[in-house]
């Protein structure tokens, strides 16, 4: 069986920690939840550091878990990302009487996103998914709040259906195969009947989707993100689409290519990319337009998941750039939790003048979205495009290419506002969060510091996937 616990270390430490965090906010009082708040951020701190650490890539528990660079990607990016939205919360969670329950979800969530980015079974698969889902139902209602809970069930109902067409494709690929492991699925599928190979791909891959965010599943993005916590829409919009992504590249470089997928997952990633930004065109309000934005990134991630196996830049161009997304994304959803109160585009006028750190953070994350050097996400779109390209989806990148440059537009209109307008014309001028602030400018800083360090870091993430 290969059975070594200590190889899935970083995991253990971050279920040890839920609990850990757990059993400290259930027998601290409320003013002393802060406490469960540092055992959950050593837990996130401590699960990267071991990842780096001593890591052998090798398959462990027969050849149903991977340990590999895009494990130990998934192992560091994750934790990471939760750790500054732990920080981020900071404002929002202190002195609540639920303040536990969102650290113990942040990590549960986090814990599922690592074991879909290293599952190579296709139970494994369906486990990690309702693990790296089931949290963040809770997540999302958590402020027990009318529209949180309106967006809670938005969230829970497509969710639940999502899950049964992956639950269907996971029995379909077994079935087709007559196995559930990736490595010998990869040998026996091309043998078995082209049809249900394609329906078991379609529903197996649905369910990644949406829990990527992508077309034709995306539709609980922008009302999630809406309706939950900047927190927890920061978890929603970040951590998933880590795991998530990774998850449909390991399975799509197990399934034969004549099944059809390439051609369908370079479609889902125009659609998505293209649909994403024509819906944030008209967006006024701040979060919703972000919530857009985060479909369309995940259209140009997808476009990595596209050519899986056809080019060797493929799996290297998606680390990066989930890497890259993930702190630039979390510094755009630190802004907003630093200046509560200010929902529209318009509540953010001549803010410069009273935050500038924060507001130049701003600047940093929205023109690093859109993929402005020396950013980090301009390097991942730009080896993304070049694997896109290698693999024979030069149309893919000329949409891709054209995306970008109107993304621009309404990514300028958030900043326009706040660069003029009177001063002091928003009612609450003067209020900041300070821990999200600060989350904010070091997102900022460190998107530029991985920009300017994308080629090591590439080289990094650049080792064999294994099956």
């Amino acid at each position: 069986m290969n059975e070594k616990p200590l190889a899935l270390l970083p995991e253990l430490l971050l279920l040890a920690g839920a609990v850990a965090t757990l059993l400290c906010g259930s027998f601290l009082p409320r003013r002393r939840q802060g406490v469960a708040g540092l055992v959950a951020a050593a837990a996130l701190i401590a699960a990267p550091i071991s990842a780096v650490v001593g890591r052998t890539d090798q398959m462990v528990y027969a050849h149903t878990y991977a340990v590999d660079a895009a494990t130990t990607t998934a192992r560091v990016v994750v934790p990471l990302a939760g750790l500054l939205i732990i920080v981020l919360a900071q404002g929002r969670v202190d002195g609540d009487r639920r303040q536990t329950e969102f650290y113990v979800l942040v990590l549960l969530a986090g814990l599922g996103a690592v074991l879909l980015a290293g599952a190579s079974d296709l139970l494994v698969l369906a486990v990690a998914y309702l693990l790296a889902t089931i949290p963040l139902y809770g997540l999302t209602g958590w402020g027990r709040r009318a529209h949180q809970a309106e967006a809670a069930l938005k969230l829970y109902l497509l969710g639940a259906l999502v899950g049964v067409f992956l639950l269907a494709g996971v029995a379909l690929l077994a079935a087709a195969g007559g196995t559930t492991r990736y490595d010998e699925l990869s040998t026996r599928l091309p043998g078995a009947a082209a049809g249900l190979v394609a329906a078991g791909v379609v529903a197996t891959l649905t369910g990644l989707l949406f829990k990527a965010g992508a077309v034709p599943v995306h539709f609980w993005v922008p009302d999630a993100v809406q309706g939950a916590t900047t927190a927890a829409a920061t978890v929603l919009t970040t951590i998933p689409k880590v795991g998530a992504l990774v998850a449909a590249y390991r399975l799509l470089s197990a399934v034969p290519a004549d099944s059809g997928w390439p051609a369908v997952a370079a479609v889902v990633a125009a659609a998505t990319m293209t649909l994403g930004n024509l819906a944030a065109f008209s967006q006024t309000a701040v979060r919703r337009l972000l919530g857009y934005s985060t479909i369309s990134q995940v259209g140009y991630l997808f476009m990595a998941v596209a050519v899986a196996g056809a080019t060797g830049r493929a799996l290297p161009a998606l680390l990066l750039y989930l890497a890259a997304y993930a702190l630039t994304n979390t510094g755009a959803f630190a802004v907003v939790a630093a200046l509560p109160g200010r929902d529209t585009l318009e509540d953010y006028r001549a803010a410069v003048r009273r935050h500038p750190w924060v507001i130049a953070s701003l600047v940093v994350c929205l023109l690093g979205l859109v993929g402005t050097p020396p950013t980090a996400v301009f390097a991942g779109k730009l080896t993304v495009f070049a694997a896109a390209w290698d693999g024979g989806l030069g149309w893919l990148v000329v949409v891709a290419a054209a995306n970008t440059v109107a993304s621009l537009y309404y990514y300028l209109r958030w900043l326009r506002p706040a660069f003029t307008g009177q001063a002091g014309a928003f009612p609450g001028e003067h209020e900041r969060d300070r821990p999200a602030a600060a989350v904010a400018v070091v997102a900022a800083i460190a998107t530029l510091a991985l920009g300017v360090a994308a080629g090591p870091v590439y080289d990094a993430v650049s080792g064999v996937m294994t099956r």
